[in-house]
């Protein structure tokens, strides 16, 4: 290990040392993790949230926050049912893993064969539409200016149009710009869009013999034990769903999902025809899950496709469905704003969230929610963020294509629940003869009072560090007799984020004693 990497080391082993020896028995890693995601919350105004942390194949962390539905004070729990949008592109995409172990199509296979029309960007009629090339967005195809009309109808009307209006030159709900006029499949070009997935939920139709929901059901999501689905009408509690918010003129406005507790009337589909329009059951963004239920298939994923004792696909299946199929070059795809520098099927690697640190997963957004899955690309943790709504506008990430509250959720929850959660380090014991409490009130905004006291004389010094170890204030340094000690901290000036009290003492002995606590500066 060369020199630059003993001091990392050795400065994460001082960090979670700090951390872990301000920790009580009535104070645990959690319940500093917890305080964070509350001044999270709080400061970017959310309706609710919830968030999930997942470590060595156990859930070490789920918490809710919030309101899952305002109207009827419903509180947010680890638990609650959120419509996860572009998430879904997971576990369609795992349904369709489920079909190519079974030996329905090849990856680099012409969809064509399956789908029941001829799949061909009409500027490039010799390209064939393959499955690999679907899974990664890299397909040529658009959601262009026909796209959002002809999902409305898919939802709406009586008679269910066929996908092949939409994808076929002449159809009646064909536009141009549903295909790239510039570039064909064989270019593997990368546009994220929603269709791609649209045509795999009706091809999961096709193959099966089973409608998308259906099959994605009983192959997937009940083997789990999962109370989640891409039809609202399986769930057992109504109750449970979160409603999705946006804040219109200073009034908290449902965008979706707003069922009172109860189930809508179901959607006569006698007229539907299996396997013309995978889109009625939302392939691309529509499955409702909880946090929990996410984090149960992050470790379906990190344990090679088994969870809790149940199989869902072969380990081998399932490196192939992680496997990168595009990695931005410069040139050859849209990365959108930076969140995907790559992509496999139905999920995406990325750098960038969490700085320095390998993930996989995928991101969501609709209706005023945001979501995210993202586990460490080794399986070693995982980390899952839903909100319903905020107040304001989501401002953009400081680092990163993320929203900032996305960062600051993901940066806390590694931080304090993955690395703060190993308890081996060091030992956490508070050295006898001294003292720190909790600062009050935490969270804070500006200042902040601290109190400590020694039992023996000794010189002292109180300081306030980040997480990078950076001193950002000193509170008390000189000699101090026993007693107690009250000192207050102006934080005015400092970024909002988690800090670090440490107090030192050092004795007449020559020996110097430590113990930090962790608070939160919330603007």
């Amino acid at each position: 290990m060369n020199t630059i990497m003993r001091r990392r080391h050795r400065y994460w082993l001082l960090l979670l040392c700090y951390v872990l020896t301000s920790l009580t028995p009535a104070q645990t890693w959690s319940d500093s993790l917890h305080g964070v995601l509350s001044g999270i919350a709080t400061r970017y105004q959310l309706a609710g949230m919830s968030v999930a942390v997942v470590k060595h194949d156990s859930v070490v962390f789920a918490r809710g926050y919030g309101l899952a539905d305002i109207g009827r004070s419903i509180a947010m729990t680890d638990s609650s049912i959120y419509r996860i949008a572009s998430i879904s592109k997971t576990i369609t995409a795992l349904a369709v893993m489920k079909l190519y172990e079974q030996g329905a199509f090849g990856l680099d296979d012409d969809v064509s064969t399956a789908l029941g029309f001829t799949l061909r960007n009409p500027a490039f009629p010799s390209q064939p539409v393959t499955y690999r090339r679907l899974l990664s967005h890299t397909s040529s195809l658009r959601d262009g200016t026909g796209y959002n009309a002809f999902l409305s109808a898919t939802y709406a009307n009586a008679s269910i149009p066929a996908l092949s209006e939409l994808l076929v030159s002449g159809g009646a709900s064909f536009s141009s710009d549903m295909w790239s006029a510039t570039r064909g499949s064989a270019s593997a070009y990368f546009a994220y869009a929603n269709i791609n997935f649209g045509v795999l939920g009706t091809l999961v139709e096709r193959l099966s013999g089973k409608r998308f929901d259906v099959f994605c059901r009983e192959q997937i999501l009940a083997p789990l034990g999962l109370d989640a689905s891409f039809n609202v009408h399986d769930l057992r509690n109504m109750n449970n769903v979160a409603v999705l918010y946006r804040y219109p003129g200073g009034v908290w406005t449902a965008q979706a999902d707003d069922f009172g507790g109860v189930k809508p009337t179901p959607r006569d589909l006698s007229g539907y025809a299996l396997g013309t329009n995978g889109l009625i059951f939302g392939p691309q963004g529509g499955l409702r899950v909880s946090a929990r239920g996410l984090a149960t298939i992050m470790r379906l994923l990190a344990n090679g496709g088994t969870v809790n004792g149940v199989r869902i696909l072969r380990d081998t299946t399932v490196a192939r469905m992680l496997t990168t199929n595009w990695t931005y070059s410069g040139s050859n795809g849209d990365p959108y704003y930076g969140i995907f520098n790559a992509y496999a099927c139905g999920i995406s690697p990325t750098t960038a969230l969490i700085q320095g640190q390998a993930l996989i997963g995928h991101p969501g957004e609709a209706y005023g929610l945001i979501s995210d899955m993202y586990a460490a690309a080794n399986g070693s943790y995982g980390i899952v963020f839903l909100t319903n709504g905020s107040k304001t506008s989501y401002a953009l990430g400081s680092y990163s294509g993320w929203y900032r509250v996305e960062e600051e959720v993901y940066t806390a929850a590694y931080q304090i629940g993955v690395l703060l959660s190993t308890t081996s380090v060091c030992d956490p014991g508070v050295p006898t003869g001294m003292r720190l409490e909790p600062n009050y009130p935490n969270p804070f905004n500006p200042t902040t009072r601290i109190r400590w006291s020694i039992e023996q004389e000794g010189r002292v010094r109180l300081s306030v560090v980040d997480l990078l170890g950076h001193e950002v204030a000193v509170l008390a340094d000189r000699e101090s007799g026993a007693g107690e000690y009250l000192e207050e901290w102006d934080a005015a000036g400092v970024p909002s984020g988690i800090y670090i009290t440490r107090l030192q003492v050092s004795g007449r002995d020559g020996r110097t004693m430590s113990v930090s606590r962790t608070m939160t500066l919330v603007r």
